[in-house]
């Protein structure tokens, strides 16, 4: 997956039919075209050398 960061929009593009899957699964969990979207928070820390793993929880 790439990944493109341009001040505070993040671009995420999948490279492979299981990350347009997963991506696609996180775009149907966060927007809501009815109601309001979720937004997606951030928990603990990333720290590459100690486990590179970035971890977010889904909020309304």
């Amino acid at each position: 997956m790439k990944i493109k960061v341009d001040q505070a929009l993040v671009e995420f593009q999948p490279e492979t039919k299981e990350e347009t899957a997963a991506m696609q699964k996180v775009w149907d969990l966060i927007v809501d075209c009815v109601k309001s979207n979720k937004k997606l928070v951030p928990v603990g820390e990333y720290v590459p050398i100690k486990k590179n793993l970035a971890r977010f929880v889904i909020e309304e």
